[in-house]
């Protein structure tokens, strides 16, 4: 059962991408919304869509079968819960012929996994599989991360907050 793990997180991952080929970016935002543990073909979204919104991971293949691709998504299922509080939107691109608007801007070279910070800049660039943990490692270094975090911990009402005078 250990063996069908990966497999199967991978499937319970790619059921939710739709079979719609083309999208528009706003649809694909609601999408993710409503259904952050999902992974999205990129259609023809652009990376400024998803700007100070979500931190898109973009999976890159020649193929879905190619086997890069797969264990590739089955290590971003077996975390999907960790990227998805850190409002991580996986996009897969498995198609080269379509020239998708991501996939030219990126310019990948078959299988690629680049991961874009919430400011637009690309972040980590790996032509091999990432992990779900050196994700997560590379995500909660980014600043913008950074300040989540520190804006998390930071008292509403405590010491070192000062309330802003009301006009």
């Amino acid at each position: 059962m250990k063996q069908l793990r990966p497999l199967l997180a991978f499937m319970a991952l790619v059921w939710a991408v739709p079979l719609a080929a083309a999208q528009e970016a706003p649809d694909l935002l609601l999408r993710w919304a409503e259904e952050p543990r999902a992974a999205y073909p990129v259609g023809e979204a652009e990376l400024d869509d998803f700007e100070f919104i979500a931190r898109p991971i973009v999976v890159f293949a020649d193929g879905a079968t190619d086997p890069q691709f797969q264990r590739q998504m089955g290590f971003l299922a077996e975390r999907i819960d960790e990227l998805a509080v850190r409002d991580v939107i996986v996009l897969i691109d498995t198609d080269p012929d379509a020239r998708s608007p991501i996939r030219r801007s990126l310019r990948p070279r078959g299988f690629a996994v680049i991961l874009i910070g919430k400011d637009g800049r690309i972040a980590q660039r790996k032509p091999a599989p990432f992990t779900g943990r050196e994700l997560i490692h590379a995500i909660d270094k980014l600043p913008l991360r950074q300040q989540e975090i520190r804006d998390a911990n930071r008292p509403l009402d405590g010491a070192g907050a000062q309330a802003l005078p009301l006009r």
